[in-house]
């Protein structure tokens, strides 16, 4: 099984790139936040109880998403693999999630952390603002912001796949398709 870590930080390339890697190699898309508006939507248990915490502002503990991913395992258990987009963001999360797979008898294969230079994540993100409208990608403050905390929460969890040998840097700058490009081939590489 083909289990995929994208890292990177906001305007990297994640979202761009998961769509083509999931369509090469068949693989399942396991963003937290589509799968937190699904079981919201599907009106589940858990659901309910990431409901709680939204409702006051508050981030849904790690339990409650890593039950939901298990709920996506068990949904999918024929899936060649899947791919992970914005988890883990700490290490706590990336160990309950090594224990989750580990229950079902697969682990992650490797990070891909996509390597994108400052000047070009704030350009990349101002443009998508253009695009989609989304308001925290046209003010240069939030940005900055994004930025500076993924480098001081989220970086770190790449040293937890480093120990265990399973953290790839790869070229994230050029076009989409030279990307995907990189990713495949060391993809192909593992």
């Amino acid at each position: 099984m083909l289990n995929l870590v994208l890292f990177g930080p906001p305007g990297a390339g994640k979202g761009t790139q998961s769509e083509k890697l999931i369509e090469k190699y068949q693989l399942i898309h396991l963003s937290t936040g589509d799968i937190l508006r699904g079981e919201l939507k599907a009106e589940t248990t858990l659901g309910a109880e990431a409901k709680k915490f939204m409702d006051k502002g508050e981030l849904v503990p790690d339990e409650v998403v890593i039950g939901m991913i298990g709920n996506k395992l068990k949904e999918n258990t024929d899936a060649k693999g899947f791919v992970f987009d914005g988890f883990p963001r700490t290490n706590a999360q990336a160990e309950a999630l090594d224990l989750l797979l580990t229950k079902h008898q697969t682990s992650i294969t490797a990070m891909l952390a996509l390597d994108v230079e400052y000047d070009e994540l704030v350009s990349r993100l101002l443009n998508r603002g253009k695009d989609s409208g989304r308001v925290d990608d046209q003010d240069i403050s939030i940005i900055e912001n994004r930025v500076k905390v993924y480098n001081q929460e989220t970086k770190p969890v790449m040293d937890f796949y480093l120990a265990q040998n399973k953290y790839y840097a790869v070229e994230g700058m050029g076009t989409v398709e030279q990307i995907f490009d990189r990713l495949s081939k060391q993809i192909d590489a593992l």
